[in-house]
C-alpha cells in the first residue's frame, strides 16, 4: 500500500482526519534480541524464550515497549508522504502509553490521525499526531502516542 501523498500547503486542511494505516509488520525474536543488545535491556521477559514459555501468560517472550515505539518512523512513513519539503524531523512526543503486551511473533501496524497542523513563522508546519499501534487479532492496542513532527518547505 502506497502512502497518502499531500503537499505541505495542504497539510493544515487535513487536521482532525485519520490519515490511514501502515502495512502489518511481524516482530520476531531476532529483532527483539538486536534491540536488547542495542539498548542493554536484556530482561528475561524479552529474551529468555524458554523461561517465558513457562512463566509468561502469553507463553512467549514479549516485545520491549520502546522497540514498539521505535517502529513509529518506519510505520508512519508508509502512511503519509508530504511533498514540497526539503526535510522532515521528529520533534518529540507529548504522551506515550504502552497499553498492551506484544507477544514476540505478533504483527503490528500503525494508524495515524492528524490532530493539528500549524504553519510556523518560518513556513515549516508542525504536526500533532495520534498514532495507535494495533496488534493483529487483539482489540486492545499495544501503544497510543501523541507525536510531534516538523516539515520544512522547499525554497
Amino acid at each position: 500500500m502506497a502512502p497518502r501523498v499531500v503537499h505541505i500547503k495542504d497539510l493544515p486542511g487535513l487536521a482532525g482526519q485519520t490519515i490511514g494505516s501502515s502495512e502489518w509488520v511481524e516482530i520476531d525474536q531476532e529483532r527483539v534480541n538486536m534491540f536488547a543488545d542495542a539498548t542493554g535491556d536484556h530482561q528475561w521477559i524479552h529474551v529468555d524464550v524458554e523461561r517465558a514459555e513457562r512463566e509468561m501468560e502469553t507463553g512467549t517472550t514479549i516485545v520491549h515497549g520502546f522497540l514498539t515505539l521505535s517502529l513509529l518512523p518506519m510505520l508512519t512513513s508508509q502512511i503519509l508522504n508530504v511533498e514540497g519539503t526539503v526535510r522532515g524531523i521528529n520533534y518529540g512526543t507529548n504522551k506515550v502509553r504502552f497499553t498492551n503486551m506484544v507477544p514476540v511473533g505478533s504483527r503490528v501496524r500503525a494508524t495515524q490521525t492528524l490532530k493539528e497542523a500549524n504553519v510556523r513563522p518560518d513556513g515549516s508546519v508542525q504536526s500533532i499526531n495520534e498514532v495507535v499501534i494495533e496488534i493483529e487479532g487483539n482489540d486492545r492496542p499495544a501503544l497510543v502516542a501523541e507525536t510531534l513532527g516538523l516539515v520544512y518547505p522547499a525554497e
